[in-house]
């Protein structure tokens, strides 16, 4: 706690003009990393002070920052890979947000989708994955182990996508952790989404991404973007991993609430538009 009132005390002795230092607030506010806020405050401390109080100026130069820390995944409906596995922790909604994709892919995008799931742990898990298959008009498997995920695949070779739901866990449970690493490693090329939710506290995010670190490569999808204030948690995990924005959700309501990641949306957000608010839950 004192040493965010120290960066903040700080902040407030450079030589900002009040229109830099509301922005930088406006950051702080969204729970912007410090390090990406000090690299915003370097560049503004180099402009003169007819620039900085230049709010059209301003705005503009801290937007084009930040989409320099924010990776986006183009052309996110022409997949490479027809296996798609949405891992996370517990609560983030990995089934219900891969049942709006599997709703967009086979009802829009007109491709053959087949559903497989490991969540046999949670209650009603798989029957809430039924359920969505049933509306849709989708099959699903259940597995109990890599080598059945291997045939289940298998089995699905005509379809365009296959959506693998895997069981949440905690980021401290190790041993479950182990388990999904094993199913990942079955030999099959996979296509990895971190599942994270919006209004995970940041302090978590960066120890479930520690958790996460035996991914070589994964797609960042966040979720309940409409429960929480602040989404500073976006433009911090994509900063420090380096790896690609692919959806938002934004409320329950299935195949709705759903967009790709959209750069200038987020950035805006950040900025103090209040992008979310209101939208469906």
């Amino acid at each position: 706690m004192l040493n965010k009132v120290y960066k903040v005390i700080k902040a407030d002795e450079i030589n900002l003009s009040d229109i830099c230092r509301e922005y930088i607030n406006r950051l702080r506010n969204e729970e912007v990393d410090e390090a990406i806020i000090e690299k915003i405050i370097k560049k503004i401390e180099k402009l003169t002070m007819d620039l900085q109080n230049n709010e059209d100026f301003v705005r503009n130069l801290i937007y084009n920052l930040l989409s320099d820390y924010i990776t986006v995944e183009e052309d996110l409906e022409n997949q490479k890979n027809k296996v798609l596995v949405f891992a996370g922790p517990t609560g983030v909604g990995k089934t219900t947000t891969m049942a709006k994709l599997a709703a967009l892919y086979s009802l829009t995008l007109n491709k053959k989708v087949g559903f497989i799931t490991s969540d046999t742990y949670r209650i009603a898990a798989v029957e809430q994955l039924k359920t969505y298959s049933d509306i849709i008009g989708i099959p699903l498997t259940v597995i109990y182990s890599p080598q059945e995920f291997k045939d289940a695949v298998e089995n699905y070779r005509d379809k365009d996508i296959i959506m693998v739901d895997t069981a949440g866990r905690s980021h401290n449970d190790k041993y479950h952790l182990m388990e999904l690493k094993h199913l990942l490693n079955s030999d099959t090329e996979i296509q990895v989404y971190l599942v994270i939710s919006a209004g995970t506290k940041m302090k978590d995010c960066y120890e479930i991404l520690d958790s996460y670190d035996f991914l070589e490569d994964y797609r960042l999808l966040f979720t309940k973007l409409d429960e929480t204030s602040t989404h500073g948690i976006i433009i911090n995990t994509s900063f420090f991993t380096k790896k690609p924005l692919s959806y938002f959700t934004y409320g329950q309501n299935v195949p709705d609430d759903i967009e790709k990641a959209n750069k200038s949306k987020i950035i805006n957000s950040l900025l103090g538009d209040r992008i979310y608010e209101g939208s469906s839950s």
